[in-house]
């Protein structure tokens, strides 16, 4: 009798114990580094700029998936990556000695013209996914917001005969911030971004117009386990 009740304790031992690996393997991650490519727009800027040539962004990193739920399709995800944006426009941005001067020129007049600044980017999500632990594609919308820190800038003017380069534009703004947002199914995500900062500080166009503009951006990223 003893025996017997030693076995069966020994199986309820057992089989609780796989229960419990089976639940654990349940918790799994998803889609924890990303890859984005984006179309990049300047939106609330004065009426003399003009946007030219192909604005845009490129993002990668990696996002720490935390789940809500056991099947793991509700999660928090918070992480860390790099970005670079680039935008095309008539700003001519000049050095003069220790001033950074913004001068609007006419589109004609030069051959190309952008700035670029490279971050380093703090997403911070939640995310809600149709997944389970065995199905690779799936519905997904992760909607939250990234920070960002503009850890260098810098600008190229290029016109016949003449090309005016400068590095680490100090009227960029350090600190960005915006909201952010991926949806879609399997390996096509479209991905948004809505500046709530403007990209320039205590800047005048033109020595008269205070610089604003803040960022737009649309475009795909793809999400790898």
């Amino acid at each position: 009798m003893s025996r017997i009740f030693f076995t069966f304790l020994l199986l309820s031992s057992v089989l609780r114990a796989q229960e419990t690996d089976t639940i654990k393997s349940s918790r799994y991650l998803e889609d924890q580094i990303y890859i984005g490519f984006s179309i990049a727009t300047l939106i609330k800027i004065p009426n003399e700029v003009v946007q030219n040539g192909f604005s845009n962004s490129f993002e990668i990193g990696f996002i720490k998936d935390f789940p809500f739920t056991e099947r793991g399709n509700f999660a928090l995800g918070i992480g860390l990556g790099y970005g670079r944006n680039t935008y095309f426009q008539n700003i001519k941005i000049e050095k003069i000695g220790a001033v950074t001067e913004f001068q609007t020129v006419v589109t004609d007049n030069f051959k190309n013209n952008k700035f670029s600044v490279h971050s380093v980017e703090l997403p911070f999500e939640i995310r809600w996914r149709t997944s389970t632990i065995s199905k690779y594609k799936f519905w997904r919308i992760y909607v939250g917001t990234k920070v960002s820190y503009v850890f260098t800038s810098n600008a190229k003017f290029k016109e016949i005969g003449s090309t005016i380069k400068i590095k680490k534009i100090p009227e960029i703004n350090k600190l960005q911030f915006g909201l952010r947002l991926a949806a879609g199914y399997g390996t096509w995500n479209f991905n948004f971004y809505y500046g709530l900062t403007d990209l320039f500080s205590n800047a005048s166009l033109n020595e008269t117009t205070p610089l604003r503009a803040r960022d737009f951006r649309i475009g795909l990223i793809f999400y790898i386990l």
